[in-house]
């Protein structure tokens, strides 16, 4: 399987880094952008750039009509548009502000806990998120995903510091408990292995062409 990869930095390179010589296209970045020529002789592509560069090179990766797996943060997604556009080219597509697999476990556990919550007396509910110094969104799109899986508001918090490859930490308290969740991740390796493991689950035929999240693929493949 040959991956166009588009992006070289800290995620980008450990994604390169999976790869076999022979499986990579390119790598493109600013100084060596893609072409559409190039993308299509891709079966796919993994793209980690920073949301203000989508603008600048989505419209060539969607001419490609490759399946293609998105790790760019802090961008507003036109989810209804881009799944119609895809579905009319045949196409998919999958983003996640974060690709761990684990991560997936733990958005599991979070939707228990607000669940469950429920039957608490008032709850109160924190999600902290550290990340290195060179993150430049804030709050991370992980931690807004996690309030969003919670399904509950959340004070959210964040902090930058050192080379942290990503921490991410849910509080939920009464007047008589604390539960604690935390998901830290250890490698950014994680995160290329994820979006390794997302492309290949769209060139499965059980799924249709659209535009997907890596939740959504993940809970399809797991049942």
């Amino acid at each position: 399987m040959k991956i166009a990869v588009i992006g070289t930095g800290t995620t980008g390179s450990e994604v390169l880094n999976l790869l076999e010589d022979d499986q990579i296209v390119g790598p493109f970045d600013s100084s060596h952008p893609p072409t559409i020529e190039k993308l299509k002789s891709a079966d796919a592509a993994i793209i980690f750039v920073p949301g203000s560069a989508v603008d600048d090179i989505i419209n060539i990766v969607m001419d490609a009509e490759i399946a293609t797996a998105w790790g760019s943060t802090g961008y507003d997604w036109p989810h209804e548009e881009l799944d119609s556009e895809l579905k009319k080219r045949e196409t998919k597509w999958v983003h996640a502000s974060n690709f761990s697999l684990g991560m997936n476990i733990a958005r599991r556990c979070l939707k228990i806990i607000g669940n469950g919550s429920e039957i608490l007396d008032e709850p109160e509910f924190s999600i902290h998120e550290i990340h290195h110094t060179g993150k430049q969104d804030a709050p991370s799109g992980t931690a807004l995903a996690w309030e969003r899986w919670l399904g509950k508001e959340a004070t959210i918090t964040s902090e930058r510091k050192g080379d942290i490859k990503g921490i991410h930490q849910l509080k939920m308290e009464t007047d008589f408990e604390t539960i604690q969740l935390q998901h830290e991740a250890h490698d950014r390796a994680i995160f290329a292995e994820g979006a390794l493991w997302a492309v290949r689950q769209l060139t499965d035929t059980s799924f249709e062409p659209g535009f997907y999240s890596m939740e959504t693929l993940f809970d399809q493949k797991m049942g």
